[in-house]
């Protein structure tokens, strides 16, 4: 029988069984890279560096800013950027620029970790490979910040408490310590519904802005600017920050009162409502209460945007040379 075997059947090419590759670790690697060649935990670290960067260097701007929106008998009851210098130099000294940078350090990192690879992690799925879908990055930007402000928001009550004027608290575990015994946990997330729907349409407006103003500036001057160069992602990053915190400041100014409600004089409210919060800046102040610190505010947001941008795409560009690096090899 054997003999008689048709001559298609003893063919070689045919009966030789295909060569298993040998595994490469650089190309398993590979396979678990996420977008832009990175892994998720590198945007994590990227977003961790940029946030703490952000609000370590423009720090003495945001207490000018919440000493301004503090209405009730604290020492700022004026919109006046150079009463409030005045104030805490005489009040504090030069440290006071910074009283409460601890409870930032400790809020800021984790929050921008989580901000950044959530935002990547939606950009990816929401743009469906398209770099000018804007509704993509608008959305990408909501997710992000529903996220990270449930981890940034405790932290950030506790460093507005610490910026006021005569803040009877030493230091960031005493105020922590006595707000839990004195009010209990639920006084950390106060403000939690008004800061989201604040950063909502900040993000929107910051990411939409950024990615577009990054987009333009490559159309208007293609062959003098590169969407690589830091220049690029500073003034991008500048004009999305300044406008997203512009058109975002009442909401800021009610979040700043619900947090500090209670302290050094501050209003305290019934209910963490914005109507109740709205009404009583209005009572008091008029609809320009609304927008105490605005001036402080965009001069925080525009470096700061300008700040974290920057040093965001250049922790990536770091990752991404290191992954091909590794690669490589």
């Amino acid at each position: 029988m054997a003999t008689d075997a048709s001559p298609k059947f003893q063919k070689p090419d045919l009966l030789a069984v295909p060569h298993q590759p040998d595994y490469q670790p650089a190309i398993a690697a590979a396979a678990a890279v996420e977008h832009d060649g990175l892994h998720f935990w590198q945007f994590m670290v990227a977003g961790s560096t940029a946030g703490m960067v952000e609000h370590m260097s423009m720090f003495p701007v945001d207490t000018i800013k919440t000493r301004m929106q503090a209405l009730g008998s604290c020492p700022i009851k004026s919109a006046s950027v150079n009463q409030a210098v005045r104030s805490i130099l005489i009040s504090d000294g030069p440290k006071g620029f910074y009283r409460g940078i601890g409870a930032m350090a400790l809020g800021a990192g984790p929050a921008h970790a989580v901000y950044f690879s959530v935002y990547e992690f939606c950009k990816k799925r929401f743009s469906g490979g398209n770099p000018d879908n804007h509704v993509a990055h608008a959305a990408s930007g909501v997710c992000a910040t529903v996220v990270s402000d449930g981890v940034l928001t405790p932290m950030d009550m506790v460093k507005q408490r610490l910026q006021l004027g005569d803040s009877p608290y030493k230091g960031v575990w005493d105020c922590v310590k006595r707000v839990l015994r004195e009010e209990g946990f639920g006084a950390f997330y106060a403000s939690y519904r008004t800061t989201v729907l604040m950063n909502a349409p900040f993000t929107a407006v910051h990411f939409a802005t950024y990615e577009a103003a990054k987009r333009g500036m490559m159309e208007v001057s293609p062959e003098s600017t590169s969407e690589e160069t830091l220049v690029v992602h500073a003034t991008a990053g500048a004009a999305a920050g300044a406008l997203a915190a512009a058109l975002t400041t009442p909401l800021d100014v009610v979040k700043t009162q619900l947090q500090c409600q209670g302290v050094c004089g501050c209003d305290r409210f019934v209910s963490s409502s914005i109507r109740d919060v709205v009404t009583t800046i209005v009572e008091k102040d008029g609809y320009r209460g609304l927008m105490r610190g605005w001036m402080p505010r965009m001069l925080f947001h525009a470096p700061a945007a300008a700040i974290c941008w920057s040093t965001y795409e250049a922790a990536k560009t770091f990752f991404q040379e290191s992954n091909d690096g590794n690669n490589l090899t």
